[in-house]
């Protein structure tokens, strides 16, 4: 009479060291998946701004006019121009920049006729939290030609950079000795608009 082989389950000891080993590894992933998720939002928030500026760059010469990116603390009725910030805004830039800022306005209706004559907006929220952005000018204005114009009278506009980080809680960037693969946009004189990479080397074409 043939028998079928016995049947063995999992033992507890054999069940306890998968979970250790599990553990392990599981311990092991963790900096590197906390490190993806803080490059994926910085890349987010970074094309997004790129987004914006190309938009304002186009919007400039489609309209053959002087077209405004600004970064500003909020979209409110309070906001005011912040180099620190994500919320951004494209606007037309009238006869008097100034007269027809967003500052203070930036919650106005979208608009070709009204001042302040605002084309798009987009809010801090869309791209989430962890992320930090340093620039190094709070506005960047097109002209009909796609370059730029200078913001203040009688100043030639140099490189307009833009870093984008994580947050000091967040972690570090790989230039800074962390893992975190943060970007930089630089706008240049004649409006080249392109994303690059601080931590590679100069010969990579994603350098800075």
């Amino acid at each position: 009479m043939l028998t079928s082989p016995r049947q063995r389950g999992v033992s507890l000891v054999e069940a306890m060291v998968a979970l250790v080993i599990g553990g392990i590894l599981l311990a092991m992933a963790m900096p590197n998946f906390s490190a993806w998720i803080a490059g994926t939002r910085i890349r987010s928030t970074t094309e997004g701004l790129l987004a914006g500026l190309q938009y304002a760059k186009s919007e400039a010469t489609t309209r053959n006019t002087q077209v405004r990116f600004q970064l500003t603390s909020s979209l409110d009725a309070t906001c005011v121009r912040s180099a620190t910030s994500t919320n951004w805004i494209v606007d037309v830039v009238d006869a008097d920049a100034d007269a027809d800022s967003v500052v203070g306005q930036c919650n106005a209706m979208p608009s070709d006729t009204a001042a302040p004559s605002i084309l798009q907006v987009r809010s801090a929220s869309e791209t989430g939290s962890g992320v930090a952005v340093n620039a190094d000018a709070d506005q960047v204005v097109f002209n009909g030609l796609g370059r730029q114009v200078p913001v203040v009278a009688g100043t030639p506009p140099g490189n307009v950079t833009i870093d984008v980080t994580p947050s000091s809680a967040t972690g570090r960037c790989v230039a800074g000795g962390g893992k975190i693969t943060c970007l930089r946009i630089v706008v240049s004189p004649a409006g080249q608009v392109r994303m690059c990479n601080p931590a590679v080397a100069a010969t990579d074409p994603q350098s800075c």
